[in-house]
This record gives structure tokens, sequence and C-alpha cells, in this order.
């Protein structure tokens, strides 16, 4: 497991209905009287006074009281107790073998003090001596350590290391993490040295959160390729874990030909022609995803502006409230629970399992609220407002909190940002853009927010391509977009921020797509949608691109107006090419999208 970071320390009281109080707090006569045995008991102890035995560990002697070992040890006690007949507790020396003696004499001064520092460099051997010798605070106390340090880089080591010392809450905890962060556990290196038997027991679960079975099955190769002498023998076993048949095939097909060893290759053969034989004798072909993989697309709010309605329809009647939600294994759509109130071009974002739409606009009114949705409750509830109204903004979720950016804010352009802390149901003011920007893309990946395109007060449909750090509170202009364009939709997918459609500097409506590699920092154009679209709803899930609804250019009566689309069509980055999906009920745009 590698280095922890951070570090606390733990405070023991001795009443155990103030377990970590501070030491500030105000104590009853009680516990000071119970604080004042433990402070001379502590004293007569570090004098030698009335000590009738020594702890022995690397040649280092402690002393100690048996009475106050028994007291906060059952290790000890039962050591201890005549009527066991062990040899230990007629000894005057007692040799413990199996624990440091830096661990050791920091489980002493916890048990004469109640105090004890848990660091990265001692919470493992901390844990493990104090569960050997049966002191539950501390090891209670290190599980919660480990548990608040989890990290991709760690939660597969500290599971095995719960699983070893019996630990069951930490052990819960580290497997729900990486149940959770799959795909980033699976890109660590410590999945590569985890047991065969461990390995399985983690792809066969119904609760992977991952964005399709391609990403099981790309870890389970990794693993395998990690050392392929000797997992071999295990291919099957592995794979008959991955729903393959939920696996593209082209896939597939290339990890076959990409592989040296010619056991796995033939593998990978067998199970791709039992798949495209439909034959079913390797590989079930009737599966669904993974409870915690089956993914909704919810299109949120907007507008619809039909040819029919003419030249006189009401633009507020037109804005939905209206949420239309996708099924993709299903592949219909569903309606889940309207917003408490309608708007077009409000920021939409999933945190902690929830999905937040906050600000847009109602007819002339540029909005500040926000709502959140409970997808288990099918329920809203109402958040505080933003500190400024905003449309056509951005909005991304970074670090467990909210990111707000820019927006047209009434009668001019914004450049302000605001951070909203879901816990504290609170915005905050958090800085500003080089320059104020609306109608622009936002997204954020791995701890940074990237801005693309839109519109300033001194350039229309620009092709600028930003990134913030929140943390050094810097802005970095990177390689910019082969298109200028506003109205644009973006999403992320796998490695790649894709950036659909929108209108161009000649106020025509785009079907361009262009894609950002994150890692090379180049944008390549990619096949284009086969409709154009500006303001379209844009969303990934399961390895693919979707793109709903939208504006286009109509001409009626020798009027040039933008109409709203229906259509709803899918990129498979696999094979650079586009399909048609099931229409929208009803057309919309200018409508948020998200993915849970």
């Amino acid at each position: 497991m590698p280095p922890l970071k951070t570090h606390k320390e733990f405070q023991r009281s001795t009443s155990p209905a103030t377990v970590g109080v501070p030491a500030t707090t105000k104590l009853s006569p009680r516990e000071k009287y119970a604080q004042k045995v433990l402070l001379n008991l502590n004293s007569l102890r570090e004098d030698g006074r009335f000590c009738d035995v020594e702890i022995v560990a690397d040649g280092i002697t402690f002393n100690a009281h048996r009475a106050v070992l028994s007291s906060s040890s059952t290790y000890f006690e039962a050591m201890f107790r005549p009527a066991l007949g062990l040899c230990e507790g007629k000894q005057k020396s007692v040799i413990l073998h199996s624990i440091d003696s830096s661990i050791l004499k920091q489980l002493l001064d916890f048990v004469y003090t109640g105090h004890v520092q848990i660091e990265q460099q001692n919470v493992q051997e901390l844990l493990a001596a104090a569960d050997m010798l049966q002191i539950p605070e501390v090891v209670s106390e290190c599980c919660d350590f480990l548990c608040r340090e989890l990290h991709p880089s760690n939660a597969l080591g500290i599971l095995r290391f719960a699983e070893a010392h019996h630990c069951e809450e930490l052990t819960q905890n580290a497997q729900s993490y990486v149940f959770t962060n799959f795909p980033q556990v699976a890109q660590e290196d410590e999945i590569l040295d985890t047991p065969q038997t461990l390995l399985s027991r983690i792809l066969t679960s119904e609760l992977l959160r991952v964005d399709s079975e391609t990403q099981v099955f790309q870890a389970a190769l990794r693993w395998i390729k990690h050392d392929v002498v000797q997992r071999r023998q295990y291919v099957f076993d592995i794979l008959s874990n991955i729903r393959l048949a939920l696996v593209p095939i082209q896939l597939i097909n290339q990890a076959a030909d990409e592989c040296r060893d010619m056991s796995l290759k033939v593998a990978l053969r067998s199970v791709q022609k039992d798949l495209t034989a439909k034959r079913g004798q390797l590989v079930p072909l009737r599966v669904c995803p993974r409870i915690s993989a089956k993914k909704n697309i919810y299109i949120f709010g907007g507008v619809r502006r039909e040819t029919s309605s003419g030249y006189g329809w009401n633009h507020a009647d037109c804005i939905f409230d209206s949420v239309a939600k996708f099924d993709i294994f299903r592949r219909e759509w569903l309606e889940a629970a309207p917003m408490i109130i309608g708007r077009i071009q409000p920021g939409v974002s999933t945190l902690g399992g929830k999905i937040y739409v906050v600000g847009g606009e109602r007819g002339s009114q540029i909005l500040a609220n926000g709502e959140v949705y409970d997808p288990q409750s099918n329920k809203w509830s109402e958040i505080s407002p933003m500190i400024v109204p905003r449309c056509e903004f951005g909005l991304c979720a970074l670090g467990g909190t909210l990111w707000s950016v820019g927006g047209w804010i009434g009668v001019d352009i914004g450049g302000s940002m605001e951070c909203y802390d879901p816990i504290k149901n609170l915005w905050t003011e958090i800085g500003e853009m080089p320059e104020p920007r609306f109608s622009m893309g936002v997204v954020s990946f791995e701890g940074l927010i990237y801005v693309v395109g839109g519109c300033t007060t001194s350039s229309r449909h620009l092709a600028d391509l930003l990134s913030y750090n929140p943390v050094t509170q810097e802005w970095t202009y990177l390689a910019p977009m082969q298109t200028g364009r506003s109205q644009l939709g973006v999403a992320i997918l796998g490695r790649y921020m894709y950036v659909v459609g929108g209108n161009d500097r000649f106020s025509e409506v785009l079907r361009s797509v262009e894609r950002y590699s994150f890692d090379d920092n180049e944008w390549t154009v990619v096949s284009p949608m086969t409709v154009n679209r500006a303001s379209p709803a844009v969303a990934s899930a399961d390895g693919l691109l979707y793109v709903a609804g939208g504006d286009q250019t109509c001409e009626v009566n020798f009027y040039r107006a933008q109409i709203t689309i229906s259509s709803v069509e899918v990129y498979d980055p696999l094979t650079d090419m586009w399909r048609s999906c099931i229409d929208l009920p009803v057309s919309r745009s200018e409508a948020g999208a998200v993915v849970l």
C-alpha cells in the first residue's frame, strides 16, 4: 500500500461518551478525577514505582503495571490471569517478538495517557499491533484514519490489509470505494498485484460503477498481461466474470490482435467467435448491465420553437419544466418528476448521486435560484440561490463542490465564478475569468476546469480553450479548436472532450464535431453529425456520445428563424460513425443533460 498522507492525533477520553473530545473541552468532576488517576499512573510508570512487569520488544524494556495493562487490553488480561496458568503470568519480563519497540511504546503511552499519534508512517503497524494486543480503541481510530485516506492508488491495498486484520467496517468502506471508483482504481499499479480470488470477487460484483463493461474487460486484460505466464491458467475464470456480450466486438478483436501470448490470444479468439456466431457456449449472450452501471440520460428544461407555432408563440409558454429520461439499456424515453420551475439554458451537473439544476432564464428573467433532484425518491428540493443570476453559463462538479463560471448576467457578460458547498448549502464567490464570457462549454477533468468556445465582449464564436487550476487559481490557454463556435454542446468521453455543433462566426448552425485530447493537448476533427445543431443536449454513456435536440435554421415566409428539433443521434468513437437513436418525446433546445 502506498504511503498515506496527513495525520491526526487521537485523544481517548476516560469516558466512552466523550471519545475524541478535544482537550480544551470542560470536564465534569468525575472526568477530571479519571484524568487525574491516569496522569498519576503514568507518573508512577515513568518513575518505575510499583511496576511489577517488564515488557520487552527489540531488546528495549518498558516498565508497566499488570493491573493497568489488564484493564486496557484483554490480551494482557488473559496473559496475566492466574487461573489460565500461562508462564508469562509469573515472569518478571515478557518478550513480545512481533511488535516493533517504537510501536509498543506508543501503545503503552496510549494505555496510560489516552493519547496516540496516528500518521501515514505508523498507521499500518499501529493497527496490526493494537489488533494483536486487543486494544479496540486504537484499532477503531486507525480504521477511521485509513477510511479518510482512501484513494484510487491505495484502496486495494487498504482492502487487503483490512481483510487480513478482520476490520469489518474498514473492509466494507474500502470495498465500497473500490466498487464506486473502479475505473480510476483499475488504472493504478495496485491492481496488478491483486490476488486472483480478490480480483474475481471484484469483477463479478453488481456494484461496480463503470461507464461501460469495456472498462472491466480492459482491467482484466491488464491484470493478466502483467504476469501472463503465471496467470494464463486463470484466463477463462477471469473472463467469466465479465459481461463480454456488452463489450464491443471490435475491442475484443483488437485485444486478440495485439496479444503476444498464444494461449491468451486463442482464448480471446474463441470468445470473439462465440459472440460473432451467437452460439452462447462460452459467453452468455443475454446479459444485463451491472446494477451500478445502468445509466439514464436526463434532459432538463429547455424551450420548444416549431414552425407550426408561427410567429405568435408565447416564449414563456414553451419553456419546459419537464424532465425527459432515456434508459440506455431499454432504449426508451421516460418522464421523471418535473422541476420546480421551468428554465432554459440552465447549468446542470451531478454531485454525490444527485442532479443539480441552477440558474438559466425564464421569459425575460435571468435566474439565480437552483434545485436538486434525488433519483432515488424522484423528488426535487430547492437549494440556495447563486450570488449572481446567470444563464448561458457553465456548471461543473469538482472536489465535492459545484462551480459556476461566467454567463450572461442581465445587461452584460459575467466573468465571476462561484463555488457551491452542498453540505453548507452555500455559494461563495471564488475568482474571475481572464475575460467575461458566455455561451461556452464548461467541463471538469482530473482536478481542472476547462472552458471552451463562447463569446466575449470583444469576440464572438471563439475557438479558445482555457483551463483553470482551483489550487493555484491560475488560468492556462491551451490549443484552440479548429472552428470557433458558441452555443455548442460539450461532454467528456474517455480521455477526450468532445465539442458538438453550435453557431460559427457566419451565424451558420454547425454539424461539425471536434475532440480534444487531454493527454496530447491536440484537437482532432471527427465525423460530423447527420444534422446541424446549435444548443444541443450532449452526454456520454457506455462508451458512446449522445446528442439530443437543439436548434436548426428554418426559413418561413422569407423569415429566417431558429426552430427546435427532436432527433437524437449517437457517436461511436471506435468506428467514428454516427447512428440515429430514438427521438425525444418533443423537440427541445437550450436544455441541460447529465448521465446518472
